[in-house]
């Protein structure tokens, strides 16, 4: 495209140079700019990459947009505007053609549960034999293709392309979690979604949003930003067990669906039947009753396949196929994920790492505890320590605790043990300022019958430590392995 045609939909700018030039690309990253790319420099937290603007014209860059005159060597046009990064999602998105108008998109937003009823719609799409995409804090997926993503939300370059991707690939979905920082920080700018889903608010990310009213108010921005325009089929899905559902209800003017176990809701579960293999229910809908079987456990992923049903439905797939497909969907990666049945304890993963995540995934645990319950769980570095001591009372509902760090970065792993012993309610506990000598501990005091719970990390791959230097760590691999040295090797393919 002609960039004089791309700028034209810019009102205020100031242009240095000219603009009849040719471009296919554009990019916030400045190793991947090119001769035929557009580079859009902007002031983050930690970098201002307006200091990368040399580098990208010496790699053949001939268009910078910029915040303020830049004293440069070569030839390039300089676009001056107030907010680049504003600029970055009309000129993504126009460049590309609107991508996420040419395929069915759910965001799913909340404190906890966004990848479990993300990668619920996604699997239930696959089940169905369409092709689909799924981002989020596991990644982006288009199909059944991973690549490992840094941030929940990317920046809005980066997300309009990787929504083209799904584009390319003939996706009929893509399904999206959206984190409350994307939304605070105009990262979803211009992307149109047909269906938000909520799924709870609870205390995090105070370091970032300050209060509770802020936090709120980033997650609403999902519902307001579906717009106004009713000519368009769009939904909203809530959580009526989560008494913020009736403020996002004030925000949209599109049809809301709604869900519960202990609220009265359309959508509920009936008769509902648990194991560590999975949840059995009645689901009872507005328009009949359907049995559903499902690999999941607990009854907070009850709530989740509940979300995620409706979702799919709402776009015209038939409520009986999505209960057929899933009986036989795979786990969410990470989440309560029981590892090796074989073994002679209960070894599980999961990504709680609030304390109302805690309290749901021991509330889900528990009917199945035949001996001790062994918790461990950690605390991130760096992030509103306000919430740490509650999560330290909460773990301590276990009769064996382990406080370990999770992602130190910066901050010292004795401060962070011991802020979560504040909350400590019993004496049964032990602080380890190695995560993996804690999973390893944990291992060697279980004895056959335990059940052993490793929170606060799930899948993620690594270790963020001082310097913010990522060191490869998996909570799973660490306590399979200990496990097996203990109890001998099974067949466990991991």
């Amino acid at each position: 495209m002609n960039a004089n045609e791309l700028f034209n939909k810019i009102r205020v700018k100031q242009v240095i140079g000219t603009l009849d030039i040719d471009i296919t690309d554009i990019t916030t990253d400045s190793r991947t700019a090119s001769g035929e790319s557009i580079f859009v420099a902007s002031k983050g937290y930690t970098v201002d990459s307006h200091r990368f603007c040399q580098n990208v014209i010496d790699q053949g860059t001939k268009i910078i947009v910029v915040n303020r005159k830049q004293e440069v060597k070569g030839e390039v046009t300089q676009v001056i505007v107030p907010d680049t990064l504003r600029v970055a999602s009309i000129l993504a998105h126009t460049l590309f053609d609107y991508p996420s108008q040419q395929l069915t998109t759910f965001g799913v937003t909340g404190t906890n549960g966004k990848t479990s009823i993300a990668t619920m719609i996604h699997l239930i799409y696959r089940g169905l034999d369409k092709n689909s995409a799924y981002l989020g804090t596991n990644g982006f997926q288009i199909n059944e293709e991973k690549t490992k993503g840094a941030n929940t939300t990317p920046e809005t370059v980066l997300l309009t392309k990787k929504i083209k991707q799904a584009v390319d690939s003939k996706a009929e979905a893509m399904t999206m979690e959206v984190s409350s920082h994307g939304l605070a920080l105009g990262r979803l700018r211009g992307v149109e979604f047909d269906v938000a889903i909520f799924s709870n608010l609870t205390q995090d990310h105070l370091d970032f949003h300050g209060t509770m009213e802020a936090y709120g108010h980033a997650k609403s921005l999902l519902f307001s930003q579906l717009g106004e325009d009713l000519s368009k089929e769009k939904y909203v899905v809530l959580n009526n067990d989560d008494d913020f559902s009736k403020y996002l209800e004030t925000v949209t003017p599109f049809e809301i669906l709604t869900y519960g176990i202990d609220n009265e809701a359309q959508f509920m579960p009936q008769n509902i039947k648990e194991s560590l293999q999975g949840v059995q229910f009645d689901f009872a809908t507005p328009f009949g009753t359907y049995h559903v079987s499902s690999p999941y456990v607990g009854k907070f992923n009850i709530s989740n396949l509940m979300a995620a049903m409706i979702a799919v439905w709402s776009k015209g797939v038939d409520f009986k196929d999505i209960v057929e497909v899933v009986k036989s969907l795979e786990p969410v990666e990470g989440r309560l994920e029981v590892l090796d049945p074989s073994l002679p304890i209960d070894l599980i993963i999961d990504y709680a790492h609030t304390a109302d995540g805690m309290n749901k995934l021991i509330d889900a645990v528990q009917p199945f505890v035949k001996q001790k319950l062994i918790f461990l769980v950690g605390m991130a570095g760096e992030r509103d320590l306000t919430k740490t001591p509650e999560m330290g009372a909460v773990a301590c509902r276990a009769d064996y605790v382990i406080f370990t760090p999770d992602n130190p970065a910066d901050d010292d792993p004795k401060m962070l043990t011991a802020e979560l012993a504040k909350g400590a309610t019993h004496n049964n506990y032990v602080e380890f300022e190695d995560r993996a000598e804690g999973i390893k501990h944990a291992i060697e005091v279980a004895n056959p019958g335990d059940t052993v719970v490793l929170a606060s990390k799930g899948r993620e791959p690594y270790q963020i430590m001082p310097g913010h230097v990522k060191v490869p760590h998996r909570d799973d691999l660490i306590g399979l392995e200990a496990a097996y040295k203990k109890f001998g090797k099974s067949n466990y393919d991991h």
